[in-house]
């Protein structure tokens, strides 16, 4: 199983329902452990094999209440960083988020500006405040990471 969360234990925990993405079929957590690094989980509707090879594939997704938040404070899901305001130390308006990326070495947000997307990676350094209930962020104003220019470009 591919993991796409952070939240394995709340998201895998027995009894937790998961939908298959695009489709009906629900699938109950029954156990869950941890073999070898990977996360070997049991679900109640596949009760064989053929049945889980089946599924082999399949996007879960988990319902998640609207006003839920991640367990780790300064962490964010997704959904609430799109849309967001991106703005620059000084209130400059920039963008907004696109899209979140989750590469192997970090996450990184995609900011619609007018001059095209641009990808800032989601440290703090770079984005020093995340604002939910103001609907925006900052990015600090590094030469290249919002426009073409150079920091030796002011010069």
């Amino acid at each position: 199983m591919q993991l796409r969360t952070d939240e394995p234990e709340r998201r895998f925990a027995p009894g937790e329902v998961l939908r298959e993405e695009g489709g009906t079929r629900l699938f109950t957590v029954r156990s869950v452990r941890d073999h070898s690094g990977r996360l070997l989980v049991k679900f109640a509707e596949l009760v064989d094999r053929a049945g889980a090879e089946a599924a082999r594939g399949t996007l879960l997704i988990s319902a998640v209440e609207p006003d839920e938040q991640p367990a780790e404070p300064g962490e964010f899901y997704d959904r609430q960083l799109i849309g967001l305001r991106a703005t620059t130390p000084d209130g400059a308006e920039v963008g907004r988020v696109g899209s979140v990326l989750h590469l192997p070495t970090q996450d990184v947000l995609e900011i619609e500006t007018p001059a095209g997307p641009r990808l800032v990676p989601f440290v703090q350094a770079l984005v020093p405040d995340v604002d939910l209930e103001a609907g925006s962020l900052t990015v600090v104003d590094v030469g290249g990471l919002l426009d073409d220019r150079d920091d030796a470009d002011e010069d």
